[in-house]
């Protein structure tokens, strides 16, 4: 598995304000979508994200998103090294994602940018 990097996962009250924040200390420009009632805006190597708290609830326990070349490979990778795979891979707006436990307990999203086959 190719991983290619990571971002860290902030949940925050104000997105507006924050995206502003972390655009200026990135230099970056927020990209914004929504996803499943949570408002997000991804700027630089941080994905903010802002909605209800039964869903953000959800969103805290995973710790970070880690970008890799290839989700298929990285889910055989991670099955192969004893992770758990919760979710996925699914596609999403932007490519293809899955959710998995570590052996340890932690919980990463693993995602990478490849389109929806067709």
């Amino acid at each position: 598995m190719e991983i290619l990097g990571t971002t860290l996962r902030i949940c925050v009250d104000d997105l507006d304000a924050s995206a502003a924040f972390y655009e200026r200390l990135t230099g970056a420009p927020p990209l914004r979508f929504d996803r499943g009632g949570v408002s997000v805006a991804a700027v630089g190597c941080f994905l903010l994200m802002s909605g209800p708290e039964s869903e953000l609830e959800i969103l805290r326990k995973v710790s970070a998103t880690i970008a890799v070349k290839d989700v298929d490979d990285a889910h055989a990778t991670l099955n192969d090294v004893g992770a758990k795979v919760l979710a996925g891979p699914v596609e999403t707006p932007v490519g293809r994602n899955l959710i998995a436990v570590h052996p340890d307990g932690s919980v990463f999203e693993y995602v990478d940018r490849k389109p929806a086959a067709g």
